[in-house]
């Protein structure tokens, strides 16, 4: 892997960075923001409230940090970033109250389509979901102290982005955000776009896998998953099989794991240690007791799973019972899927509501 190598050579690309202050990204008008009260008129045009003007600036003036974070008003929906193309957003990074993780929701639109490539709550897209921040040493999306979220999956588009944050609490929330994109002279034309979806079951039907991935149809590859899982039977949760079905499967998958943890990367139970790795993690979780809530990434970036036609992606909930006899699990998961996929793209299902949402 030479992730290096590009640094090489020279790049037509031209670097640009969303900010509250840059509310467009535009070219030299960073840390314009005024302190007197006039308010820019970009920050109206996107439609962003214009009150969170930084008063700690005030003996200092314009340019000395005046709007670095941005007020989401309530039960309403804020635009983040609204950009023409071609370009490639290269780094999100977002940070907000570990809180609210689940009742903000992220979705992204791609050259001007009514319906969203990206959606989910904004914890579990940067996998953090389980109600406090936990260290994410992956590649793909990289959480640190305290609850700076950080996503590298280059998400293309060739007419068009939008990013929007939907706050379906009854309080506004502050948000600070700084996204940063290449503008691009062209984008070959078989790139494929990048698309997240999440899936929440509470409880699982026992005798049904649980769907972490359905829905789509087309060509690309499924790049990974995170993960949430609240047990609510005692002892070991994780025998359950992956299940990849590919390109018309029907009642048997092409591919099948060997067990929950060992898809995720680790071994016999894994040991009750969670860890956390540049493809594979287990941030949260180390017991077996119920109620307790573990969570686990998988990014596929050296093996992703393609696909020509359709795939589906499934996960067994599988524990023991008295015997040595397999219980098929009624417990509370969630999965974010990450995946690559030529547009246009099959509409998702409508996103359960706040109160179907919520951690508890």
């Amino acid at each position: 892997m030479k992730m290096l190598d590009s640094l090489l050579s020279p790049s037509p690309a031209r670097s640009r960075s969303i900010t509250a202050e840059n509310v467009y990204g535009e070219k030299g008008k960073g840390g314009m923001a005024q302190i007197n009260g006039e308010i820019q008129e970009e920050v109206i045009r996107i439609g962003q409230i214009p009150e969170s003007a930084e008063n700690a600036a005030r003996d200092l003036g314009r340019k000395w940090k005046v709007r670095p974070f941005i007020h989401l008003p309530e039960k309403a929906v804020t635009t983040l970033a609204d950009i023409d193309g071609p370009g490639c957003f290269r780094h999100l990074w977002i940070t907000t109250d570990k809180n609210v993780l689940r009742d903000l929701i992220l979705r992204c639109y791609w050259d001007n389509e009514t319906e969203p490539s990206v959606e989910s709550p904004l914890g579990d897209f940067f996998c953090n979901a389980c109600g406090y921040t936990a260290e994410v040493r992956a590649i793909p999306v990289n959480v640190n102290p305290s609850n700076g979220m950080n996503c590298y999956f280059p998400m293309p588009f060739r007419k068009h982005a939008k990013i929007t944050l939907e706050n379906r609490r009854l309080e506004r929330c502050r948000v600070y955000y700084a996204f940063n994109y290449e503008e691009l002279d062209e984008l070959p034309l078989d790139t494929l776009y990048f698309h997240a979806k999440f899936h929440r079951e509470n409880p699982t039907g026992g005798q049904d896998d649980f769907v972490i991935l359905d829905g789509v149809k087309g060509k690309g590859h499924f790049c990974g998953c995170y993960m949430t899982w609240q047990q609510n039977s005692s002892g070991w949760w994780g025998e359950g099989e992956f299940k990849a079905y590919l390109d018309g499967d029907s009642e048997f998958p092409t591919l099948c794991g060997t067990g929950t943890e060992d898809y995720f990367g680790g071994a016999w139970g894994f040991g009750k240690t969670t860890f956390t790795s540049p493809f594979l993690g287990y941030p949260c979780g180390g017991d077996y007791k119920p109620g307790v809530r573990h969570s686990l990434y998988r990014f596929h970036i050296l093996d992703p799973i393609h696909f020509k036609e359709d795939i589906r992606i499934t996960m067994q909930t599988l524990g023991w019972r008295s015997e040595g006899r397999y219980l098929p699990l009624k417990d509370d998961l969630s999965a974010t899927a990450y995946w690559y996929q030529a547009e246009p793209h099959l509409p998702f299902p409508p996103l359960q509501s706040r109160d179907e949402l919520e951690v508890i």
